[in-house]
């Protein structure tokens, strides 16, 4: 989902980019050849319109099959499987030592809808242009699907042997019910640990000089609650003291005046502090009053007013769409909301909803979970061979830029593996700024400058951890 790249980074963006320190801009050497394979890779996979639901994702996987077998897998070791109504690809890289648990490496192959019409492009058709590729999925997430796949043909075509096996596992519905991740995270739950091209990545500031590193390690649960209030309606001439439509609007003005506790964590704490060295005037104030002091309620209710911080700090649930009447005459019979929810870490749906309940306080009121394909998920450990594979390969690229840990406000395919005890974390590959980031947006795109740096990102990692 991308999430979309910055959503998981926010908490960090707004750090005030003028006072940070500039680290070093390094030049890691990747051969030519394989930029040109990684990138001819990415506008190959643009062409195929994996929008779901529809017809293109088994054809894609296919595809990034042939690229892996031309590269030095056995075909019997690439496994394409028709799942739900879409496909999975499974890729396993043999290591050598059979008792090590295997490296998870996963991503997903299905993009969000785009209107060609309503492009400046055809989303389907990549375009080179201007340093960027453009293109549906350009970044979210063809690039980190390109970029790993390009990675293992080449080290798998240089005899590269490592300890643990290495399997790459994408899935086909991330962008909707994410159910196949599901099935393949119940194969492979046996995994030492899981690395997700579909989240993490670096922040560029709008002068090209990179800014920080998001590792994610963690990510709220999504989740949509309807909410129905139910009454007999009537001749719109005798409106009496009950209204649906009324009756809605209180029950969700509630929900809305009400504010989840807030929750910390090792990630989000790190990103704070992160933000805090760095952030001058008030809201730096506020960063540096709530890490000394995480329930001081001046520092919660200033950080709480700004975007970039508020899905940081708790739990967030927020009315998304509304529906009611079936007459401009009539009194309302029914009227049904919908209600996002992006809960902490740790936090039972369940949980969620009985409290959505309690602060409506309408016994006329039914409240539901969705099927919205999401599960509960903790958050993975900051384990420290992790950060250090991961900082080891910023740093080539970008000497002292500091690589920080942090949560998601958006759902991943990693939550399948956190579900059943698998460490899962985001370490995409792409260095973008802000204003670039049109994932699931229009005139989505990448910048070519990010693609030698991915490459090294992630060739490093892989040799480091799958040791």
């Amino acid at each position: 989902m991308k999430s979309s790249l910055f959503l998981g980074l926010a908490a960090c963006a707004a750090v005030s980019v003028a006072v940070l320190p500039k680290p070093a801009l390094a030049q890691v050497h990747v051969d030519p050849a394989e930029h040109t394979s990684a990138l001819e890779l990415l506008k190959k996979g643009i062409t195929f319109r994996t929008v779901i639901p529809g017809d293109q994702v088994k054809p894609y996987a296919e595809y990034l099959k042939s690229v892996l077998v031309a590269g030095g897998y056995k075909p019997a070791e690439v496994e394409v499987r028709p799942v739900l109504g879409t496909s999975i690809l499974i890729a396993r890289y043999p290591g050598t030592d059979a008792s090590k648990k295997p490296l998870v490496v996963i991503d997903h192959m299905d993009v969000v809808e785009a209107k060609p019409a309503d492009w400046t492009r055809d989303p389907f058709k990549p375009v080179v242009e201007n340093g960027y590729v453009f293109g549906r999925g350009a970044i979210d997430d063809k690039f980190d699907v390109s970029m790993v796949v390009t990675v293992l043909a080449k080290l798998r075509r240089e005899g590269w042997k490592p300890g643990r096996e290495v399997i790459l596992a994408l899935s086909g519905d991330e962008e909707t019910l994410q159910q196949t991740a599901r099935v393949f995270a119940k194969e492979l739950k046996g995994a030492e640990m899981v690395l997700n091209g579909d989240a993490g990545g670096g922040l560029v500031a709008e002068d090209g000089k990179p800014v920080f590193y998001g590792l994610q390690a963690a990510e709220k649960t999504y989740a949509d609650f309807q909410v129905v209030v139910t009454n007999p309606g009537g001749h719109s001439s005798r409106p009496g003291k009950v209204n649906a439509i009324y009756e809605m609007g209180q029950d969700l003005a509630r929900l809305a005046a009400y504010k989840f506790p807030a929750m910390q964590s090792d990630i989000t704490m790190a990103s704070f502090k992160a933000a805090a060295a760095n952030t001058p005037g008030p809201m730096g104030d506020a960063l540096r009053r709530y890490i000394a002091n995480p329930h001081d309620e001046q520092a919660l209710a200033s950080l709480s007013e700004d975007p970039d911080f508020v899905g940081q700090l708790r739990t967030t649930c927020v009315a998304t769409m509304i529906d009611g009447g079936h007459a401009t005459n009539a009194l309302p019979q029914k009227v049904t909301a919908n209600v996002n929810c992006r809960i902490f870490p740790g936090t039972p749906s369940e949980e969620v909803r009985r409290t959505i309940e309690k602060v409506i306080a309408d016994p006329i009121a039914k409240i539901e979970r969705q099927n919205d394909g999401a599960i509960d998920a903790g958050a993975s450990p900051l384990r420290p061979d992790v950060l250090a594979a991961v900082t080891k390969a910023v740093q080539a690229r970008y000497p002292g830029l500091a690589v920080v840990p942090n949560m998601s406000a958006g759902a991943t395919d990693s939550m399948f593996f956190r579900a059943l005890g698998v460490p899962a974390y985001g370490v995409g590959g792409a260095f973008m700024k802000a204003s670039d980031d049109f994932a699931h947006g229009l005139n989505e795109r990448v910048p070519i400058n990010t693609i030698d740096g991915a490459l090294f990102q992630w060739e490093s990692v892989l040799k480091d951890l799958a040791k």
